[in-house]
């Protein structure tokens, strides 16, 4: 199960009381406070971790509390202070107080972390308030309440290049081809439920991160479909490769399919619509294919990639395509797509 948007409550611990005691040795009258300082709450942190890809983990509990500190004690001993409780997230949550709606956080970078609940301060136990007027003091502070507040966790993935084309263009098989990503693939549309990421070596040296989007339809940017909910996964893409059926089992077109596409991204977010794109012809195999790649380069006025994930073939030239375009200076070259950002 993929879970990229949770609302949960967090809580800080309380921290430690402070301790009213006075010294009770033999042969030491009057021996004065010795209540010692109650310990500090734990504190409530998000962390950013490689190792998690959904927020899945954190949806077994509503409340996620941190300990109390220990309370003071007699011959001045302090409370020990509770631990922090730290709450491993994906790299690219963003974390929102939920209740003013403010962002407090994106962890876009693994090991960033941020916290969202500070834990409360430990009382003063009455050796504190020991003075030339006050020498047997008998108040201490209790200690202070935790903050708490709900938030509202968001994920975007971080990915080098993000997949999108119409449904069954082939994003899951290209992705299991060049990656150890095993998304469900299936001959039927929307087989893909959610978003996956796989790492792609060009060599031994070279390598960039793909992110394989669910198939988005007319309406999407809407709320219309399955690719609605995850539209927001390819905002940090730095390159977009789009994959275009030569000829789709449900009778359109495969032009009309792209500009469908290229329009729900731009209404999505206008920045999406002069983002770098790649166009690949899927299904090579098909006697389609080479009329259509001919048609988009026609229509486009730039190179349009040939590929079959099944048979492997084109792989190795558009592998290295999409790493030379990742390495271009970002925004010195207006994208060949802008013209398309008004569709």
């Amino acid at each position: 199960m993929f879970v990229d948007e949770l609302e949960i409550n967090v809580e800080a611990g309380k921290g430690g009381d402070g301790c009213v005691s006075f010294r009770r040795e033999k042969y030491i009258p009057r021996g004065g406070p010795d209540g010692g300082d109650g310990g500090r709450g734990g504190s409530v942190i998000f962390r950013a971790n490689a190792n998690y890809n959904s927020l899945i983990h954190l949806t077994q509990q509503h409340l996620w509390k941190a300990d109390s500190g220990k309370s003071g004690s007699g011959a001045k001993r302090h409370g020990a202070g509770a631990d922090d409780l730290s709450l491993d997230v994906p790299v690219g949550t963003m974390i929102f107080d939920q209740k003013y709606g403010f962002l407090l956080k994106d962890l876009a970078a693994n090991k960033d972390e941020v916290v969202v609940c500070r834990g409360g301060a430990g009382g003063k136990g009455n050796v504190r308030f020991k003075s030339a007027v006050n020498r047997a003091p008998r108040q201490a502070e209790p200690g202070g309440a935790g903050e708490a507040r709900t938030v509202r966790l968001e994920l975007k993935m971080i990915a080098d290049v993000g997949l999108v084309g119409k449904p069954n263009a082939g994003k899951s098989t290209l992705l299991s081809v060049l990656s150890a990503a095993r998304p469900e693939i299936a001959a039927y549309p929307f087989t893909t439920k959610h978003p996956h990421l796989g790492l792609v070596y060009v060599d031994l040296d070279r390598s960039f991160l793909m992110a394989d989007i669910p198939g988005l339809i007319e309406g999407a940017s809407r709320g219309i479909g399955l690719g609605h909910d995850f539209l927001r996964h390819i905002q940090r893409s730095g390159l977009l490769v789009h994959l275009i059926e030569p000829a789709p089992d449900d009778g359109t077109l495969p032009w009309e399919n792209y500009v469908a596409v290229r329009r729900e991204l731009t209404e999505f977010d206008a920045e999406l619509g002069n983002r770098r794109e790649i166009i690949v012809i899927t299904k090579s195999d098909l006697p389609e294919a080479q009329s259509v790649r001919q048609n988009f380069a026609g229509h486009l006025q730039r190179d349009v990639h040939l590929i079959s994930a099944a048979a492997q073939s084109g792989l190795r030239e558009l592998t290295e395509t999409i790493y030379r375009e990742l390495n271009k200076a970002s925004g010195q070259e207006e994208s060949p797509m802008s013209s398309f950002s008004k569709l």
